[in-house]
């Protein structure tokens, strides 16, 4: 019954989310709530495919980012996005542990789930309203990509319990890097392989993917940062080249159709809205942390570098989902914060890529014309 429930859910969402303009995966997240209140729980079977959606989720948003824009505003880019990561990490990790009292380990786990920058929100709202294609549009998806190369690399290195196997991972994630951005074009552009109803350039991005959570997992680590950074050397080929473009869209297509929908199923069904109302008033205290901290961060520097969108892209970068919804629920099956933690940053995540995106939207859309740095 549940895979029923389940696809029908997935699909009601598509149409929800296509209706009132809001990312399908906090649609999907809200449903997954639904569930977890109703005393459902995921199957094992929806756990791998939840696990194996974050990576592909996390891949594809590196290969949005536009190189040559981020190599050309480096330092726009870095000082506003690096502030958005580490105002909302500090504050996010010292209101764990010295307001709420958390452990250390559960303190830093917030710190990095709070510290994220919402991709897909991001992503989704920019293709919508068509600003992906402006100034503004670019550097805000650079800057973002800075904000979660740091909570990657944050939960990758403050969470990885280090062993010989840790280490052969790091060299096998080099080497599969390597190999795929000198030689994955041989497959990816064959044309004896291309537009074959088989889909082997798909099936050649998936086995690269699962290759990283192999080693990953034999290392004792997360795979993200490694896939992070494989997206954006990649995202070069997909850019330039037709048949690329194709491809990525086709991987796009298999995962938001499969494997994220039960991403953000699996990860509200976890959600206790029990334990939230519970604690109302530390569900208040973060989710203020999580926004104000973001906002104040990005400000100052949004003001000097886009003086006419400032609070347009303070207010979109005060998001935040998937990369803090990876950090939460690795914690939580790591055994790093209670299910009440868990659901605790689920909310404040979920209410966080909602609220600052209205604001901004509504009142503080940039005109064509101011988008330029």
């Amino acid at each position: 019954m549940l895979p029923l429930i389940v696809g029908l859910l997935v699909f009601i969402s598509s149409l929800i989310s296509i209706r009132i303009g809001i990312a399908v995966v906090i649609i999907e997240l809200l449903f997954g709530i639904i569930l977890g209140s109703l005393g459902l729980r995921p199957e094992e079977w929806m756990l791998y495919l939840a696990n194996f959606g974050g990576i592909i989720l996390t891949f594809l948003a590196g290969t949005e980012i536009d190189v040559k824009l981020l190599k050309e505003q480096f330092k726009q880019s870095f000082l506003i996005g690096f502030s958005s990561f580490i105002a909302p990490f500090l504050t996010g990790f010292s209101a764990a542990y010295f307001i709420a009292k958390w452990g250390f380990w559960a303190s830093l786990v917030t710190g990095t789930a709070i510290s994220c920058t919402s991709l897909a929100v991001i992503y989704a709202v920019l293709v919508e309203t068509g600003m992906n294609k402006t100034e503004t549009g670019k550097l805000l998806m650079s800057a973002t990509f800075i904000t979660n190369l740091f909570t990657a690399l944050a939960l990758s290195v403050l969470f990885t319990k280090f062993n010989i196997y840790t280490f052969i991972f790091l060299a096998a994630a080099v080497l599969i890097i390597i190999i795929v951005d000198k030689y994955s074009l041989y497959i990816l552009r064959h044309p004896a392989l291309f537009n074959k109803v088989v889909e082997p350039e798909i099936k050649f991005l998936l086995f690269i993917l699962l290759a990283f959570i192999y080693f990953a997992k034999l290392g004792n680590s997360q795979a993200i940062l490694p896939v992070f950074i494989l997206g954006l050397l990649m995202s070069r080929h997909f850019k330039e080249q037709r048949k690329t473009k194709i491809i990525r869209n086709r991987l796009k297509t298999v995962a938001y159709a499969v494997f994220i929908p039960i991403f953000g199923i699996v990860a509200g069904m976890k959600v206790s809205l029990f334990y939230i109302y519970s604690s109302l008033p530390l569900f208040t205290l973060f989710f203020f942390v999580k926004v104000l901290s973001k906002f104040s961060g990005v400000y100052f520097f949004a003001k000097k570098y886009i003086p006419e969108g400032h609070m347009y892209v303070s207010l979109l970068m005060s998001t935040g989902l998937t990369f803090g919804l990876i950090a939460a629920l690795f914690g939580f099956n790591e055994g790093l914060i209670s299910q009440s933690q868990y659901s605790l940053l689920i909310g404040v995540m979920t209410l966080s890529s909602i609220i600052p995106t209205f604001f901004a939207q509504k009142w503080f859309m940039p005109a064509e014309e101011e988008n330029i740095l």
